[in-house]
């Protein structure tokens, strides 16, 4: 789709250059041009000089867009009245009046090649359905699509619904001809939905994981992000979010299983905006159209670039959870933050894979490993926030402090370049034990900058103990196994041996394998 400008817009953005509110954007960035390309000699007359005359992009109810090259059809002219029940697959000229929820770019994977607009619409009788425009056709519509405005469209085709990752129910789709007309429906007499959740709990995303079927909605109370508790005052590192353009977010629902919730790009952002735009700091998230995905074993669920974040009150569903949450306190406070789920448990070697791998993000897994040495005299330095000592993180102009708030962090310079800080005793006593470390994938892991990983916490002994204690009690069972099997044969069996020597190698082979993940991870 060419462009005449570099500016992004969606729907939302038209819309508060129409009314001048400052509402989040609802749909992915699309690149347009600033002006429809012509449909009709009409049409565009009507339309330029209503910008002129007001300043507004706005369509007038009694002038139809229609894309070029169709064949006129006026706007006196009655059509049947249609519901989205009542639609079929093929070129229908009955009449469809609904509610434009939301609209986003639909993209190639691969490619990322822009295939069209996809919609999310809602009529009168509160069926949701998906429609979509074709590439050709979206600087005609496009410039005119505001979501939550409620629109009329004549001649269209009933096509079939994609089969993955479906956002409606219907197996039909509404697509936009090349005959199509879309106009404003003003007639307030008539009243449509504002929105339509379809919510999936825990056992129904298990259920759906990995298969990449219909899309449900998520609705829940916050208990970790990124690594940070939920605590008044709460600061959100911007641009790490920017530039990592990810977030992690722990959600339960009701006094079910802690999930965790991916927010990607968009979401991402627009999560971001609603959190610093709340006056208190929001308890209560719902993520529309999320994906179940296995992640290192564990049930995660991503946003898409179909997906819409709300916050607290933002609509009905995360009100009547809040109103829930204050009546239900103990249920709610029941999982600690701090132990809410672990992170993927991965090999060095996976690791590895994931860094090389395109498209990765910053992310954390677990990895259990011996400690062979502890390196001692590499130079290193942090800053810090005066009070705390915690680590600082950049913000807009100022250095900011996530644990204890402060937005404005002075740095003081404490370098000691000769002076050696001994090893704590607690450390050096680690050495030769098998822990389970969080280790951080970083922006520089991913740059190619360093093949270094950073450990960002030491679990317990105990549970690091338990999983050591299990690995070497295969491997010994294996081995004793084998000689045991020796014994038995006395070695006059060729064909034993050779069970014996295959035994003995897979039981060395792991061996080797811990051994060189015990030297990578030191």
């Amino acid at each position: 789709m060419k462009s005449s400008s570099n500016t992004s817009v969606s729907g939302d953005l038209i819309s508060k250059k129409r009314n001048g509110k400052g509402s989040v954007s609802s749909a992915e960035p699309i690149n347009r041009t600033d002006q429809p390309r012509d449909s009709s000699a009409k049409a565009v007359s009507v339309v330029s000089m209503s910008k002129k005359s007001n300043g507004k992009a706005v369509l007038c109810s009694d002038v139809p867009m229609r894309h070029i090259g169709g064949t006129g059809v006026s706007s006196a002219k009655t059509h049947e009245v249609m519901f989205f029940k009542d639609v079929r697959f093929g070129p229908q000229e009955g009449e469809l009046r609904f509610r434009l929820i939301h609209f986003w770019e639909a993209r190639n994977p691969i490619k990322k090649v822009l295939i069209g607009i996809e919609m999310l619409l809602i009529d009168e009788q509160g069926t949701v359905i998906q429609g979509f425009i074709p590439p050709g056709r979206i600087d005609t519509y496009l410039p005119h699509m505001i979501a939550g405005s409620i629109y009329r469209l004549t001649n269209f085709y009933g096509s079939r619904s994609k089969t993955v990752y479906r956002v409606a129910e219907p197996i039909v789709a509404i697509t936009f001809s090349w005959t199509s007309v879309l106009s404003v429906f003003e007639d307030s007499s008539v009243h449509f939905p504002e929105d339509r959740f379809r919510f999936n709990g825990y056992e129904e995303f298990e259920a759906g994981c990995d298969l990449g079927g219909d899309l449900y909605d998520y609705v829940g109370h916050i208990k970790l992000v990124g690594e940070q508790a939920l605590t008044a005052g709460l600061v959100l590192d911007e641009v790490e979010i920017a530039s990592s353009r990810r977030l992690m977010v722990h959600v339960q629902t009701h006094d079910g299983h802690v999930m965790k919730l991916y927010l990607w790009d968009k979401a991402a952002t627009d999560f971001c905006e609603k959190f610093k735009a709340n006056g208190n700091t929001p308890s209560v998230i719902l993520v529309t159209t999320v994906n179940p995905k296995r992640f290192g074993g564990a049930l995660t669920l991503s946003s898409l670039s179909s997906s819409r974040v709300f916050l607290d009150l933002d609509v009905q569903p995360t009100r009547d959870y809040m109103t829930w949450l204050g009546s239900n306190t103990d249920v709610a406070n029941r999982v600690n933050p701090d132990i809410v789920t672990k992170a993927e448990t991965v090999t060095i070697g996976d690791l590895f894979s994931y860094i090389k791998h395109e498209g990765s993000k910053v992310a954390w897994f677990e990895c259990t490993a011996t400690i062979d040495d502890v390196v001692h005299g590499s130079p290193w330095y942090y800053i810090s926030c005066g009070g705390c000592k915690t680590k600082a993180t950049k913000g807009h102009t100022t250095l900011m402090c996530k644990k204890c708030g402060k937005a404005e962090v002075t740095g003081v310079a404490d370098v000691g370049d000769d002076h050696m800080v001994p090893v704590p005793q607690a450390l050096i006593d680690t050495i030769g034990q098998t822990r389970t470390f969080i280790v951080k994938v970083s922006k520089h892991n991913l740059e190619g900058k360093t093949r270094s990983l950073t450990v960002t916490k030491v679990l317990p002994l105990e549970a690091a103990a338990a999983d050591g204690n299990l690995e070497e009690n295969v491997i010994a069972s294996a081995v004793e196994e084998t000689l045991q099997m020796g014994k038995r044969v006395n070695g006059s069996s060729s064909e034993h041996e050779g069970s014996t020597d295959a035994a003995v190698k897979r039981s060395f082979d792991g061996d080797e394998s811990e051994e060189a993940k015990r030297a990578k991870c030191g």
